[in-house]
């Protein structure tokens, strides 16, 4: 179960659909939502800023009050989202041990958002995050400390959050030790998803998988509703095969794997990002 959730709280408007998702997740035992809040340390900005001769002292110090500034407006920001959401849900506020149903905190930290998001999630049962701000894309770093620093599964949240959690869960599912921890990590979802169903894409001349009838019968003991769906590739790339099938299957989430470090540039935040977190309007929940 997941009783302990980490989520950024980024003061952005982006946030909102990162805590709904967050939260439906909390709603599955009563769990306790951790948000994190990480403001600019200027002390870093200006030891870049002279190290690399930019302007002068007034100059500099301009740019600091400036920053410091745009970061308290932040901070305010996020702990006005949290004081709202806490409201609105009826959200105990401040609890410091198991309550009865969904708590929530804020801790406010100063420094690099990567790396108190790796401290702080390698204690929680499950980090969320958002896959863009403000318009752009989270910064690669952040996604990677969660991913990759924690030891811990986790889910990407969409744009737009699902209409409910667990819903119809899809598996990914390549006979991999990745994968079988993703499946691991999401058995909160699993158990009480209303479908399971495992996508398996094979090439177009290669037989079926034998593993994903034995991931079937193994998850039956979870989710008696579990299914295998075979996709053939027929000339298109695979991941493109997958977010099709999860799309006909109206998922509300998406499990797969992670990679190592030396495959993660290049698999899960190259040309993956692209089709995945940019392609599929659904959570995705990853284990490293």
């Amino acid at each position: 179960m997941y009783k302990h959730i980490l989520v950024p709280a980024t003061g952005a408007a982006s946030d909102a659909a990162v805590y709904d998702t967050a939260l439906q997740a909390a709603r599955l035992a009563g769990a306790h939502l951790e948000f994190l809040h990480v403001k600019l340390d200027t002390t870093d900005v200006l030891m870049a800023m002279t190290s690399g001769g930019l302007g002068g002292g007034d100059v500099v110090q301009e740019v600091l009050d400036k920053m410091d500034a745009e970061a308290k407006v932040t901070e305010r920001k996020a702990w006005e989202q949290f004081g709202a959401l806490c409201q609105r849900e009826g959200i105990v506020a401040g609890a410091v041990g198991p309550a009865d149903g969904v708590s929530a905190e804020m801790a406010v930290e100063t420094g690099q958002e990567a790396q108190w998001l790796a401290e702080y999630g390698r204690f929680a049962d499950l980090v969320v995050v958002g896959r863009t701000r403000e318009g752009g894309d989270v910064d690669m770093e952040v996604l990677e400390a969660a991913l990759m620093d924690t030891g811990r599964p986790l889910l990407i949240a969409a744009a737009h959050p699902p209409k409910a959690l667990p819903g119809t869960v899809v598996i990914a599912w390549k006979d991999t030790p990745e994968a079988a921890r993703a499946v691991s990590a999401a058995m909160p979802f699993i158990d009480r998803a209303d479908r399971v169903v495992i996508l398996s894409v094979t090439e177009d001349d290669a037989a079926k998988d034998a593993s994903c009838e034995r991931l079937r019968r193994s998850l039956r003991w979870h989710n008696a509703n579990t299914e295998i769906q075979q996709l053939a590739r027929d000339g298109r790339p695979a991941v493109e095969v997958l977010l099709a099938a999860a799309t006909q299957q109206q998922a509300s989430l998406l499990v797969m794997g992670g990679y190592s470090h030396s495959r993660l540039r290049e698999v899960v935040f190259g040309g993956f990002t692209q089709h995945v977190l940019r392609g599929a309007d659904l959570p995705v929940l990853m284990a490293h």
